[in-house]
């Protein structure tokens, strides 16, 4: 029997709610802060991501689906959103727009992985853009979107973790004092780390083994090595959060795992935190645009992963809206009464009433427990009496009360109790 790839998963309707639900207030948040949709390809050319993303971290290196199509060209399953929302930006020249153009996607995202609970190898982020705009308002806005949109989830134990890792200025300098304290500690650390020191230092930061956490106690702190144009930026993003009252906690640790971030980095927490517990996090990403062959094009946004948050919602017992169900279940009985109802399901659902034909040669009593696993609150019978009037049997499913009644007045009567006039 096929199975789903590993590390994919199949959406059944009895999940589908979760989805939606936080799907809606993604959406939602986004909008209420002015943010527009942009859909950007499922794959992209593949120097997209490495050029964006950067050669030297693990998306790149070992994460990526990479192929070549028949006419020869490399491309790749987007393993991030941000580089092909600015390749969209560069080539649609979205900056002859006012700025900042304010973007959000809702995308599906492929990463080899080892798969775990709430970490695929498809997976799904609600993703947010600003893009032209250098100002630390724009930070701060990012953050209070993704803390707004957690928060409506009414997902508790949330904590803002909140950094800067300075820019192309400053940061050569902290980068060098990172190596001179980790070479104390090389024996200790993984090979990664080993081999992080020579291509991409930053990252050791990031690293989540149990045997390197020593070693990144103990390293500077990037806040300590900031520039004068950075320690005033990432003062006014703090200034702003404390203006909305988000929560927040410094943490010189965090660093983000892509090569594209500058200043601002950020994570939201849940509050029972882990190595892969970020519910959401980003930053600012000033020099994307340059590496993508593009102008000098400031820029900040976050993703936040779909799965995660589903699974936090879970496990705090949080209830979700149902999906709506159905209202009306049809229950013909013979050929001439399924015309009619197939008919009279038409009519309801065109206005605005979800409704489901019996379908099968059942009996009506099957066709009634068909109805009591959709949840309808409405059966209308058809038969050779119901066909002979005119009229058709409406049964209260929950009273099991039931009257005879033309037609019109049967879909009267249910368009009267969803309104609440009956």
């Amino acid at each position: 029997m096929y199975q789903a790839p590993r590390g994919t998963q199949d959406i059944l309707p009895e999940e589908a709610r979760y989805w939606r639900f936080v799907e809606e207030q993604a959406r939602r948040w986004a909008l209420r802060f002015g943010y527009g949709e942009i859909r950007t390809p499922t794959f992209e050319e593949t120097s997209v991501f490495s050029r964006g993303v950067g050669a030297g971290t693990d998306i790149v290196e070992k994460e990526m689906y990479t192929f070549k199509d028949k006419g020869g060209d490399e491309l790749t399953l987007r393993p991030e959103a941000t580089a092909a929302v600015m390749r969209a930006y560069l080539e649609h020249g979205l900056h002859n727009r006012p700025q900042p153009a304010r973007l959000y996607s809702l995308a599906s995202i492929f990463r080899y992985d080892r798969p775990q609970a709430g970490r695929y190898r498809e997976f799904h982020q609600f993703n947010v853009e600003a893009i032209g705009e250098l100002d630390p308002l724009l930070d701060a806005e990012v953050v209070r979107l993704l803390w707004q949109f957690l928060a409506g989830l009414q997902l508790s134990g949330l904590s803002v973790q909140l950094n800067s890792i300075g820019c192309p200025q400053c940061r050569p300098g902290f980068l060098a004092e990172l190596v001179r304290a980790y070479e104390q500690h090389l024996a200790a650390v993984c090979p990664d780390c080993q081999r992080r020191i020579r291509v991409n230092p930053m990252r050791m930061l990031d690293c989540k083994n149990a045997q390197c956490q020593p070693a990144i106690e103990a390293a500077p702190r990037t806040m300590d090595s900031l520039c004068s144009e950075c320690a005033e930026h990432f003062q006014r993003v703090r200034t702003y959060l404390e203006a909305v009252e988000v929560p927040y906690q410094l943490n010189h640790r965090l660093v983000r795992g892509l090569d594209y971030y500058t200043k601002t980095v950020f994570e939201v927490w849940p509050a029972v935190a882990g190595s892969q517990a970020s519910l959401g996090g980003g930053g600012r990403y000033d020099g994307l645009a340059e590496q993508l062959e593009g102008k000098p094009t400031p820029a900040v946004g976050f993703a936040a992963g779909l799965e995660r948050i589903i699974l936090n919602l879970k496990s705090q017992n949080l209830p979700v809206p149902a999906l709506p169900g159905v209202e009306v279940f049809l229950a013909p009985l013979g050929e001439a009464a399924r015309v009619a109802a197939f008919r009279l399901a038409d009519d309801l659902r065109v206005r605005g009433v979800p409704s489901v034909t019996g379908a099968g040669e059942r009996s009506l009593r099957a066709q009634l427990r068909h109805a009591d696993t959709f949840g309808a609150r409405w059966a209308f019978i058809l038969g050779d009496a119901e066909l002979a009037t005119g009229e058709v049997t409406v049964r209260n499913l929950a009273t099991s009360e039931q009257v005879r009644e033309p037609r019109d007045r049967a879909v009267e009567r249910v368009l009267e109790a969803r309104e609440g006039r009956a």
